[in-house]
């Protein structure tokens, strides 16, 4: 249920001054947003679909190329009266990224548009804070987020958008999350400051009550997941050089949520997810995700991370 829009990518050297200006060594169009989750969930095994809207003009046909190119099916009607949105993606040298979206056709969602998304038992829901920041549709997924069947799991990433989603509609979504995985940014915006284990904690115990744990990615550093029964691991992430960062959170998300789907235990998945973070920042591009057999293969010449980690029965 996460936005999909178009990415203008630019790559420069180095953001330029106010007033001045600069010119990019590479451009690309490619789809992003929700759409590098998906892909990444998708090249790791899971059947993926796509239940927010797309537009109806060149982002939209663009955005519909690169869905079925990856065999994505859209489940909801396209709006008849927008494109879908975009956003400039600045890409420098130290493989950091500026975003500036315009939002579009995946900003507007009702339960009317959405009737076609039906959930069964064995499937996964995700969204994104990106979509539950947009007012045309915030409260109808919130709605729609809220009359999921218990069985399913639902999972959730705040993004780095988190400061724009009313609080009374965040807390909603995340009584009903499964698993939360973001960033120590995000996750200090929910919780509060304090460490990782700290924070963990109080976002299981106080705002994720119903989960089954929590994800707090930290980039190069890998992640920490504590479960809901107190049990916490940070997971050490790997070594690589970095090119661009894009993309590489939905990449650790989309191969997290397909492990835990085949049934590998949370830390397991973890390390997994690591891997697919590690090998996306190494290639250009959001939906920079591999496929299973590179993180198996990369794992496979890694050396073990796990020594650096620490299981705990952690106070709550």
């Amino acid at each position: 249920m996460g936005s999909a829009v178009v990415d203008y990518v630019y790559r420069i050297d180095a953001l330029p001054a106010p007033g001045a200006e600069k010119t990019a060594s590479s451009f690309a169009q490619v789809a992003g947003g929700g759409f590098n989750m998906m892909v990444a969930a998708s090249r790791t095994g899971m059947k993926v679909v796509f239940g927010g809207q797309l537009g109806s003009g060149p982002n939209g046909d663009f955005l519909r190329a690169a869905f079925a190119s990856e065999g994505i099916e859209t489940l909801t009607p396209s709006s008849p009266v927008m494109d879908s949105g975009n956003c400039v993606a600045m890409i420098s040298a130290d493989a950091e990224r500026t975003f500036v979206s315009w939002p579009g056709a995946e900003s507007v969602l009702s339960l009317d548009m959405m009737e076609p998304v039906v959930v069964a038992p064995g499937d996964w829901v995700f969204t994104s804070g990106y979509t539950l920041s947009y007012p045309a549709s915030r409260d109808a997924l919130t709605d729609w987020i809220e009359a999921l069947p218990a069985g399913i799991p639902f999972v959730f990433d705040p993004t780095p958008v988190i400061s724009d989603i009313p609080r009374p509609i965040l807390s909603r979504v995340l009584a009903r999350t499964t698993w939360l995985s973001c960033n120590t940014t995000e996750a200090a915006e929910i919780a509060g400051s304090g460490d990782v284990e700290t924070v963990a904690a109080w976002l299981l115990d106080v705002h994720c009550p119903k989960a089954a744990g929590v994800v707090i990615r930290a980039g190069a550093k890998g992640c920490h997941v504590r479960l809901a029964d107190g049990t916490a691991q940070a997971i050490a992430g790997f070594k690589v050089d970095a090119i661009d960062t894009n993309g590489a959170g939905d990449s650790h998300i989309g191969a997290f949520v397909s492990a835990m789907a085949r049934g590998i235990p949370p830390f397991e998945a973890a390390r997994y997810a690591n891997a697919a973070a590690a090998i996306s920042v190494t290639r250009h591009g959001g939906s920079s995700a591999p496929a299973d057999h590179e993180i198996q293969t990369f794992l496979s010449h890694a050396a073990d991370p796990s020594r650096a980690g620490r299981t705990q029965k952690a106070n709550a």
